[in-house]
């Protein structure tokens, strides 16, 4: 009958509107990495940069097992020769592989940059949970300690340090480990400040929030507060920080080594390698231009990938 109100709802309703008895679609589950993941694949040029920094990595780890030349054949006949098949990115001045050196010279700088950002924020990280999480003098003594360290030349301390404890670590761990460790020590040493900044920043801000109120009140000490709860809240900026310290920490590496500071003669690292091409640059530039190439493009896709992380983690940008 017109006008009136049927009983059931699929009572007089054509078959194609019946509605569907079928379970409601559940929405995506969401997580502040998949976020940040979404938003990071948003940045093009961060994305770009860490395929191509895979690439760096996976030549430098595989590569040496394709390419077996030794890093240290003398070949008198073949010096300073270009680009070949038999040498791709030519040879130096004693005839050896410049590809076959900057390949394992890529591992030590790359363990140098990665050991020294480990170390300056695991150093960073204690030290700015420490001084967010106290309150009066010793906050005020952290923060002074870290506006002394950030008021010290870098290059100059650098120089000072391993010219007084290069020999004697050689000494104790040998040519090569003395000297990996004592560079570790020393960059990864000078670049804690900045961590420690972010981390005590953060901490100052969260450690008032409602689920840290919460969790005060359950009983929790304050150990616990730090690492279950406020740490995993404040890593969006220790990791960007944390880019920029393997980044800082090769090119630290590299110009101790072109000093003639670095690593033994008979390692090949980038900055050693850029350091011996300087006198032939004018005859045989392939040799400078490679080393040189290599620092370049591993820093600038290191630089962007954490410019890529610092839009993904920042809340306050639209992506």
């Amino acid at each position: 009958m017109a006008g009136s109100t049927p009983v059931s709802l699929t009572a007089e309703a054509p078959a194609g509107l019946v509605p569907s008895t079928a379970a409601p679609r559940r929405e995506a589950h969401f997580s502040p990495g998949r976020e940040a993941w979404r938003r990071f694949r948003r940045h093009r040029l961060a994305v770009v940069s860490s395929i191509v920094l895979l690439l760096i990595v996976a030549a430098i780890v595989i590569g040496p097992l394709l390419w077996r030349l030794p890093i240290n054949e003398i070949d008198f006949a073949a010096k300073l020769e270009g680009p070949s098949w038999a040498h791709p990115l030519g040879t130096d001045d004693l005839g050896q592989d410049v590809l076959a050196r900057l390949l394992y010279g890529g591992r030590v700088s790359l363990a140098v940059g990665l050991c020294a950002m480990l170390v300056a924020c695991s150093v960073g990280v204690l030290v700015g949970a420490i001084a967010g999480m106290s309150r009066g003098s010793v906050d005020a003594v952290l923060m002074w300690l870290a506006d002394l360290f950030l008021s010290l030349p870098t290059l100059p301390l650098l120089l000072l340090l391993i010219y007084l404890f290069r020999e004697s670590l050689k000494g104790v761990l040998g040519p090569e480990g003395g000297v990996f460790v004592l560079i570790v020590a020393v960059i990864g040493g000078l670049r804690w400040m900045q961590v420690a900044r972010l981390v005590r920043a953060q901490i100052l801000s969260i450690r008032e929030k409602e689920f840290i109120e919460a969790a005060r009140a359950l009983g929790a000490s304050t150990v616990r507060q730090v690492v279950r709860h406020i740490l995993p809240n404040a890593l969006g900026p220790v990791i960007v920080a944390a880019t920029i310290d393997v980044a800082a920490a090769i090119i630290q590496e590299s110009t101790l080594s072109f000093l003639g500071l670095g690593f033994p003669p008979d390692i090949p690292t980038w900055g050693r390698v850029l350091f011996d091409a300087k006198d032939t640059i004018d005859i045989a530039p392939h040799w400078a231009l490679f080393s040189g190439a290599a620092i370049f493009f591993t820093v600038l896709t290191i630089n962007f990938i954490g410019d890529g992380l610092r839009d993904a983690f920042d809340p306050r940008r639209v992506l």
